[in-house]
């Protein structure tokens, strides 16, 4: 691991201990304030107050680093901003420079590409896997396949990059030495234009599919099981269990694994940024990474903002969709 990854990776873990630290140390205000009799108020609304107070540190921390934010980035698309200088209002002109930028609409279409293999993907195989643990190894062994898979979920990004990266590397790596002994040659998994926007696919999928798991495997464990023995004395064979309960009752937590992994598709960063860089040339750059090339590498914030309100107005859209869809199943 290069020297500019492990300083990500310890900010990041840095900010993170710091908004605990201070929502922690926030959230003992109103506590101390009870006890010491700061408010003197009737018993309407003393507890409104209390109640009011328990809120504001996280209502704090979501205004401070989410809302204003926002805001801010809403602003900065329509000026010219390098961050050293003030911002210069522009207008219109960063999202028409957007529009005939061709940077945007190969980074747009890749990010759709990743979305539209990786959601599928790990719905399918976290679903498949979830009915199997739920239906044939619900004991000690399924019990530590689910940990097993539960275990990239919880490991650093970073780090899973760099692991499937020195896997998928094309002198010595592991999976070209496994399709050797097959007879088939070497790939140049990471290297080529066609293989590597579907290596960082793979790579998603079996970092998220252990989340979406557990998820499916709670949703399974809560459907009545008078549905399955009902089917039973009707004959049913597994698959028809499967495919006309087990997949109807599971549509709402369906829905829900399909929307977070839309969202977390379309803020993929660091897989790609640790693995490929973007490349080769730009057939893995996502909208998230070109977003901080611009950002912080070209320092032309304006410019990266508007691309950010882009990336916004996308997801809204399919996530409007999608709740068209299943509507309409529904």
């Amino acid at each position: 691991m290069s020297a500019a990854h492990m300083f990500v990776e310890y900010a990041a873990d840095l900010y993170r201990s710091c908004l605990l630290t201070a929502a922690y140390f926030t959230s003992l205000a109103p506590a101390i304030f009870y006890r010491k009799g700061v408010f003197h108020l009737n018993a309407k609304n003393k507890d409104a107050l209390y109640g009011y107070l328990y809120i504001l540190p996280s209502f704090l921390l979501l205004l401070i680093f989410s809302i204003i934010p926002i805001f801010l980035s809403v602003y900065f698309s329509f000026t010219e901003y390098n961050v050293i200088q003030s911002p210069t209002w522009v207008g219109l002109n960063n999202y028409i420079r957007m529009l005939k930028d061709p940077f945007v609409t190969a980074a747009l279409k890749n990010t759709v590409i990743y979305t539209l293999i990786s959601v599928p993907l790990q719905t399918i195989l976290s679903l498949v896997i979830a009915a199997l643990i739920a239906g044939e190894f619900r004991n000690t062994y399924g019990n530590f396949l689910k940990s097993a898979m539960f275990v990239p979920v919880i490991s650093s990004a970073i780090l899973v990059g760099t692991l499937w990266g020195l896997m998928l590397t094309t002198d010595g790596g592991l999976i070209n030495n496994v399709l050797a002994l097959f007879g088939i040659g070497q790939i140049n998994w990471l290297g080529s234009i066609k293989t590597s926007l579907i290596s960082v696919c793979i790579t998603a999928v079996w970092k998220n599919i252990g989340y979406f798991l557990v998820i499916f495997y709670a949703g399974i464990l809560d459907i009545p099981s008078s549905h399955y023995e009902a089917s039973k004395v009707d004959g049913a064979s597994g698959w028809q269990q499967f495919w006309y309960i087990t997949i109807p009752q599971l549509k709402p937590i369906t829905y829900l694994v399909i929307t977070l992994g839309m969202i977390w598709s379309f803020q993929v960063f660091d897989l790609v940024y640790v693995m490929t860089g973007g490349g080769p040339g730009k057939s893995t750059t996502t909208l998230v990474l070109y977003i901080y090339t611009t950002a912080f590498r070209e320092y032309s914030m304006g410019y990266a903002s508007s691309i950010a309100f882009l990336m916004f107005i996308v997801i809204i859209l399919l996530n409007s969709l999608q709740n068209l869809l299943f509507r309409e199943r529904n």
